[in-house]
């Protein structure tokens, strides 16, 4: 059975969107589709005790202005051009998002909905935590807003979610972006070559 590359998300990673911006070009180069995973990210520094960069960094002298030249690199190395902006609502509640992104993985709408919104995030930089502005941004996409943000009411599909965010932990995940080929776990964007290798590897 031909192993995949599983790509674990939160829309409030900018590096997770980062990631999803180069997926094509590793499609292409592996001739297979990278499976998209949602997670809550606030569910996982729960259960691992990790917290996120913002607070991570804080008064350390130079990581911060590293961690920006990596990024700068980084969409350089991948000609990304100007289309990440920072977030100035930073860090946003992503629950609302997750909790739709759970429902319809697998379904027609999840490739659009993923790109609603990691553009609206990280392109637009809108403060996606506020249900009126998501709706407004999934209808200027043109998907069933109304639909979408019902659904993340449902009690199957918030517990949906918390079991996709449980199952990473017990993989090993402690934060995004992950990615898995079969049972090998690798973590952050700078690692997303390794694992088209480990993709190649395993598949050859």
């Amino acid at each position: 059975m031909m192993s995949k590359l599983e790509f674990l998300y939160d829309f409030g990673s900018p590096n997770a969107y980062l990631v999803h911006k180069v997926v094509p070009g590793v499609e292409k180069r592996l001739g297979s589709s990278v499976i998209y995973s949602p997670i809550l990210l606030g569910g996982v520094f729960k259960s691992t005790g990790n917290v996120s960069p913002a607070i991570s960094l804080a008064g350390i002298k130079n990581k911060g202005e590293y961690q920006g030249l990596e990024t700068e690199r980084f969409v350089k190395k991948y000609g990304l051009g100007s289309s990440y902006v920072a977030n100035p609502h930073f860090p946003v509640n992503t629950l609302l998002m997750m909790r739709i992104a759970a429902s319809v993985q697998g379904e027609d709408l999840y490739v659009p909905f993923i790109e609603c919104c990691f553009k609206s995030m990280w392109e637009e930089a809108k403060k996606m935590d506020d249900p009126e502005i998501v709706a407004e941004a999934l209808q200027a996409a043109g998907l069933p807003a109304g639909e979408l943000i019902a659904l993340a009411g449902e009690p199957d599909n918030k517990q949906k979610l918390i079991d996709l965010t449980g199952q990473a932990v017990a993989r090993g995940v402690f934060g995004a972006p992950s990615f898995f080929v079969g049972s090998e776990l690798f973590f952050g964007k700078d690692k997303l070559r390794d694992a088209e290798e480990e993709f190649v590897s395993q598949n050859s």
